[in-house]
């Protein structure tokens, strides 16, 4: 027996020989080709080959095929056109790349892509910039936007100046075609607008009272600025967030200021005390000059009196002389004595007149009602006759006269 006798009898004992040269052999293209174009061949409505042996009929997809397919391909093409602005945004429509109409909030259809296309912009949303820091910064990033915030004032002073601007989209299409960027264009002439209000006062005015007025300013002439432009901006508010001198010269300026505030304080203490001295010293001025008309009128009313007094006595002396001066002696006296404690008694028939201390003894008669202890009151001195060296004819010529 040879050896190729042999292997053939081996072969064909061995069972698994024949799965070793199906997996050796390499797949049929021509067949795996020809199963494809079978299923496709149905799909489109044509036959494939029924056997090895017949022919090959050829195989397409039929008309109504097709339309079918472009059809359904042409619906999905314009359902993608269909899109939905929010509610706050606006759909600013461009066909063949030029703007064509600006959609509000809600469903709506367009043509699909490349035919129009679709940019929605926000006209609610509160914006804002800042110019000379920033918010949430570190101190390096904070000190790299100097060159934003230092500033020269009408009076050569560098002033540090912080500044927030916020602001929306009042016009889509304007937004969206008139400038390149248009957030970059409201920080530069917002800049530009500081820039020029600053340059036009000066450093004391900005610090002090005239924050309010500089934020007015930049507010008009920034949302001038924006209009010329025509970015599509409105400016909602302006806060000037910081206004100060440099760091370098802030402790000279905060010396400046203490000397200010001190000045004022001096002014506002003596104003105080002259509005306190002064209505006093008008006060005292008019009660002096009231006092004198008073005297002045009662000196006159006085003086009138008298005159009219004299005149009516003038009279009465004329039509009785004698009894006219015995009255007025008599009137005299009791005015002159009226006041008088000592008292003098003329004895009729005598030469001697009675003395009696009247005013002694109404203070002891003082003395013993404010004492608590019962003591014995004193005796009234004596009188002593007073020799006064005139007679008797003497005082009776007296009283006759």
């Amino acid at each position: 027996m040879s050896w190729d006798d042999s292997d053939k009898d081996k072969n064909k004992k061995d069972p698994w020989s024949g799965r070793k040269k199906e997996q050796q052999s390499p797949p049929d293209l021509d067949e795996l080709v020809r199963s494809l174009q079978e299923k496709f061949g149905g799909l489109f409505g044509g036959g494939g080959s029924k056997g090895s042996n017949d022919k090959k009929s050829p195989s397409g997809p039929s008309g109504a095929n097709i339309g079918l397919l472009i059809g359904v391909a042409a619906l999905i093409w314009l359902a993608t056109g269909i899109y939905i602005v929010d509610e706050g945004n606006r759909g600013v429509i461009l066909r063949f790349g030029q703007y064509h109409e600006t959609t509000l909030p809600g469903p709506h259809w367009r043509f699909p892509s490349p035919i129009d296309r679709t940019i929605i912009v926000n006209v609610d949303q509160q914006r804002f910039i800042e110019i000379g820091y920033r918010s949430g910064a570190n101190q390096q990033a904070a000190s790299g936007v100097r060159k934003e915030a230092l500033m020269l004032t009408e009076d050569e002073n560098i002033i540090d100046v912080r500044l927030a601007v916020q602001y929306k989209v009042k016009s889509a299409q304007d937004y969206v075609f008139n400038v390149r960027s248009p957030d970059v264009t409201l920080k530069q002439s917002a800049e530009s607008a500081l820039r020029s209000v600053i340059g036009k006062n000066k450093m004391d005015f900005v610090l002090t009272e005239g924050r309010s007025e500089v934020v007015a300013s930049v507010e008009a002439n920034l949302q001038a600025m924006l209009d010329d432009y025509k970015t599509g901006l409105v400016i909602s508010s302006v806060n000037l967030v910081e206004a100060q001198p440099p760091e370098e010269v802030q402790g000279a300026f905060s010396d400046a200021i203490r000397a200010r505030e001190d000045e004022q304080r001096f002014i506002n203490e003596s104003q105080a005390y002259s509005n306190e001295v002064i209505p006093k010293a008008r006060g005292s001025a008019s009660r002096i000059v009231q006092e004198a008309e008073a005297y002045q009128q009662r000196v006159i009313s006085e003086a009138k009196g008298d005159a009219s007094r004299f005149g009516q006595l003038l009279v009465e002396y004329e039509a009785a002389p004698e009894v006219t001066r015995k009255r007025l002696y008599l009137e005299t006296m009791e005015d002159v004595l009226g006041s008088s404690k000592k008292v003098i008694m003329d004895v009729k028939g005598g030469n001697n007149l009675m003395y009696l201390p009247i005013d002694k003894l109404m203070r002891s008669s003082e003395n013993q009602s404010s004492s608590t202890q019962n003591r014995f009151i004193t005796p009234p001195e004596k009188t002593t006759p007073v020799n006064t060296g005139r007679d008797t004819s003497y005082r009776d010529r007296e009283r006759g006269r």
